[in-house]
């Protein structure tokens, strides 16, 4: 008996974990894991992730006691992107660059998009010196992009880009482009317009 308890003992859970691989043929040694980038996949078609929601029929707002906001986009694919297929890069923004937009867009931008692309937009961020692709939304070919495909390459991915229509709901990935458009300089700053608002005043 004590023969038996010292081997329990020194053996730890691994006669017990033998025993239930010997039953049902599988251990809790050996599990397959990935780490957030390792397996990027698509939702399969048709589902609904749990932060994107019913489509708010505008910004800021949340569906209270309505089954449906308004029309979903339509589906976009990373192949429509690649081929500039109109539905894709051809959504028209419904956010305005207002304050609240860029605030919003700055804290997404910051929770998601910063750690690869930077703060400012200029690529460099934090996970790039682990192998990530370094990529500058300041570039010509960066300007050069529609909101809607900037939009769609958040919702989809693309390449070395993951999707993240999981994580940000519509209206921010809107947001975000609205404050990426401030970072390339084809928006004013937050500050500007009080600045102008002020020199008008005096």
């Amino acid at each position: 008996m004590a023969a038996i308890l010292a081997l329990l003992v020194l053996g730890g859970c691994t006669p017990v974990d033998d025993l239930m691989v010997a039953i049902f043929g599988r251990s809790m040694r050996v599990q397959p894991s990935f780490n957030p980038y390792e397996n990027p996949q698509l939702a399969p078609e048709g589902s609904v992730s749990f932060s994107s929601g019913n489509f708010p029929a505008a910004p800021h707002s949340v569906n209270l006691g309505s089954p449906d906001g308004q029309a979903p986009p339509p589906p976009i694919t990373p192949l429509m992107l690649l081929q500039g297929d109109p539905r894709a890069v051809g959504l028209e923004n419904p956010v305005g660059p207002d304050a609240a937009s860029l605030a919003r867009g700055q804290e997404m931008y910051l929770r998601a998009c910063a750690p690869c692309h930077g703060d400012v937009g200029g690529g460099g961020g934090p996970v790039t010196a682990f192998g990530v692709p370094n990529w500058s939304l300041l570039e010509d070919s960066a300007l050069n992009l529609s909101d809607g495909y900037i939009y769609s390459i958040i919702r989809v991915g693309r390449g070395a880009m993951p999707a993240y229509g999981h994580q940000i709901t519509h209206y921010d990935r809107w947001h975000i482009v609205n404050y990426v458009r401030q970072l390339q300089g084809e928006l004013p700053s937050q500050e500007e317009p009080e600045v102008q608002a002020q020199s008008s005043d005096n």
